[in-house]
């Protein structure tokens, strides 16, 4: 579907199971930038996708424990998975796609077999064991990987930037509510909507929504109404706390994030779904701009984010 509104032009249509949504401020560039996004999306998802058995992130896994090559975007990906478990203590970790497995995630959310045995979890390997020399990667064995946590924005970062070097225009790509903007924003910059769970942002505006204006990098919004299902009569979730292998203590709904890339606004909202209570000094301390949202719905914001 494609939209001209205010002198933005607009796609939207769906992949990886998340809607994306495209807008430029030169409506003669949506075509080409389309077709730049879409090369983005489906370059990762060859070298990225835990869904895919032909994916290099497949072949990783079934070589655990022995050096594999990898190409140079899959390298890149994981160069930053394991640069946001630095960043994070290990909050967001690369080696939790093992315990997604056990939980069922092994296909798309709308697939997922809801199994009859609640799973049993453990702790993960651990982003430190991961090995990464130049082009080779290796892992413990049995490591299973998952690069949700950062490869969605990172995508997105890297599809705004191809379009306005491409086309010169101003772009904004989401991904399933991972927004990266580049190039010259329109006046009064882009206004992103703010929600629970990724909608229709040309439907009215759900109840506790927000609207706030990004003129540069990105926004993330992490939680945990997206990505539930059941498992073994056991409702779940897709944002594992790597210490214990299962899903975030439910302390927040919601958590989005402003910064200077979409990668790293993501990186923050995820690691501080999985913190709980600890979150908030800590993003106080950052100083990012953070809209929290508690599981009964309160709001909390730091870091100047909007009233």
């Amino acid at each position: 579907m494609t939209a001209l509104r205010d002198g933005v032009a607009t796609a939207d249509w769906t992949a990886w199971t998340c809607r994306v949504r495209l807008a430029v401020t030169e409506p003669a560039a949506l075509d080409e930038a389309r077709a730049v996004v879409a090369a983005e999306l489906a370059a990762v998802d060859r070298a990225c996708s835990r869904f895919r058995p032909d994916s290099e992130l497949a072949a990783v896994d079934a070589a655990s424990g022995r050096w594999t090559p990898v190409g140079p975007l899959l390298a890149e990906a994981l160069a930053v998975a394991l640069r946001a478990a630095r960043l994070t203590d290990g909050d967001v970790d690369p080696t939790v796609g093992g315990a997604l497995l056990a939980l069922g995630y092994d296909r798309d959310r709308d697939r997922v077999d809801p199994g009859t045995v609640p799973p049993v979890l453990a702790p993960v390997a651990g982003w430190w064991t991961v090995e990464l020399d130049g082009d080779r990667v290796r892992t413990p064995w049995g490591t299973r990987l998952d690069l949700g946590a950062t490869a969605k924005a990172w995508t997105a970062d890297r599809a705004a930037a191809a379009v306005t070097a491409r086309t010169g225009a101003g772009a904004l790509v989401s991904i399933g509510g991972d927004v990266a903007v580049a190039g010259p924003a329109p006046e009064g910059g882009w206004r992103i909507r703010v929600e629970d769970v990724t909608g229709d942002p040309d439907a009215p505006a759900p109840t506790g929504s927000a609207v706030v204006s990004v003129v540069d990098g990105g926004l993330a919004t992490s939680g945990t109404r997206a990505r539930r299902w059941r498992r073994g009569g056991v409702e779940v979730h897709h944002l594992v706390d790597p210490r214990t292998g299962q899903p975030a203590r439910p302390v927040w709904r919601t958590v989005s994030v402003a910064a200077g890339s979409c990668t790293d606004a993501n990186t923050v909202s995820t690691a501080a779904v999985v913190r709980g209570h600890a979150a908030l000094p800590w993003l106080r301390e950052l100083g990012l701009p953070a809209r929290l949202v508690t599981e009964h719905g309160d709001v909390v914001t730091t870091g100047g984010w909007p009233a």
